[in-house]
C-alpha cells in the first residue's frame, strides 16, 4: 500500500517566504540566499561591481542629506552606505530603510542597531505607508530600479513621488545608457543578458518615463563614467 502523504507539511524557509517571483527566480543568488549575501555584503564587492565609481555615486546621494533630515531609502544596499546615511541624518533626524527580503532586513538591522533614530521595515518599496504625520525630506532609490520588472518600475517611481512633500527631494542613482565609446557598455551587455534582465530598460527610458505625473516635477540628471551611471534629482514644480 502506498504511504499516505495527506498530512505532510511543507516547511517554508523564512528567508524565502512571501517574496515576489522575480526575487527568487532572478536574484536568489545575489539578494535572497543568506550565505551568498554574507559573501557579497562588503564594500570591496560594491566597489568592484561599480567599477570603482562607488564613492562618487554615494556622494551624489549623501551630499543631499543634512543633519536632522527625514530620509527614506527604498532598499538596502551592500557595504556601509546605510550607516553613512544614518550618520548624516544624525540623532535629530529620521532614517527609514525598507526592503522586501528577510536577509536584507537582517543585515540592515545589524548595521543600524546602535542608531535608535533609524528604523528598518520589511515592505515592498511600492507599498510603504510611512509613519502617520511624518514627511520625508529625501527619498532615495540607490540601484534598485534596474533590478525590478518594468511594471514594478512604474509602481516604485510613482509611489516615491506620491510620498514626496513640497520642498522635498527624490533621488534615483542607477544605471544609464553608456556612451558607445565606453568599453564598459559591452561588458554590461553580457552581464545584463545573463544576470540583469531588467536593467537595459534604463538604457532606453529616462526615469521620468516611469512617472505617471512627470510633468508636475523638475527632473535634473547628471551622468557619470561615460554615461554608465546616472543621478536624477526630482523636486516639485513651484
Amino acid at each position: 500500500m502506498a504511504p499516505d502523504n495527506t498530512n505532510t507539511l511543507t516547511v517554508v524557509d523564512p528567508y524565502y517566504e512571501n517574496l515576489p517571483a522575480y526575487m527568487t527566480e532572478v536574484y536568489e543568488w545575489a539578494y535572497v540566499n543568506p550565505e551568498r549575501v554574507r559573501l557579497l555584503d562588503h564594500n570591496l564587492v560594491v566597489r568592484t561591481l561599480l567599477f570603482f565609481n562607488d564613492q562618487r555615486l554615494m556622494r551624489a546621494y549623501l551630499n543631499e542629506i543634512g543633519e536632522g533630515m527625514h530620509v527614506w531609502q527604498v532598499a538596502h544596499v551592500y557595504g556601509d552606505l546605510v550607516k553613512r546615511v544614518a550618520e548624516k541624518t544624525g540623532p535629530r533626524g529620521v532614517f527609514h530603510l525598507t526592503d522586501i527580503t528577510p536577509i536584507q532586513i537582517e543585515h540592515a538591522e545589524h548595521k543600524l542597531a546602535d542608531k535608535p533614530w533609524c528604523k528598518v521595515i520589511r515592505c515592498d518599496a511600492a507599498e510603504f505607508a510611512g509613519e502617520k504625520g511624518l514627511d520625508y525630506d529625501l527619498i532615495c532609490s540607490f540601484f534598485l530600479l534596474h533590478e525590478v520588472p518594468e511594471e514594478k518600475k512604474y509602481q516604485i517611481v510613482d509611489h516615491m513621488l506620491e510620498k514626496l512633500p513640497k520642498g522635498g527631494k527624490a533621488i534615483f542613482v542607477d544605471y544609464s545608457n553608456p556612451s558607445k565609446w565606453q568599453p564598459i557598455r559591452y561588458i554590461l551587455k553580457v552581464v545584463n543578458y545573463f544576470l540583469e534582465p531588467f536593467a537595459e530598460a534604463l538604457w532606453k527610458n529616462e526615469i521620468s518615463h516611469y512617472a505617471s505625473k512627470a510633468e508636475q516635477f523638475v527632473w535634473k540628471k547628471k551622468t557619470f563614467f561615460g554615461g554608465v551611471y546616472q543621478c536624477v534629482i526630482v523636486t516639485h514644480k513651484d
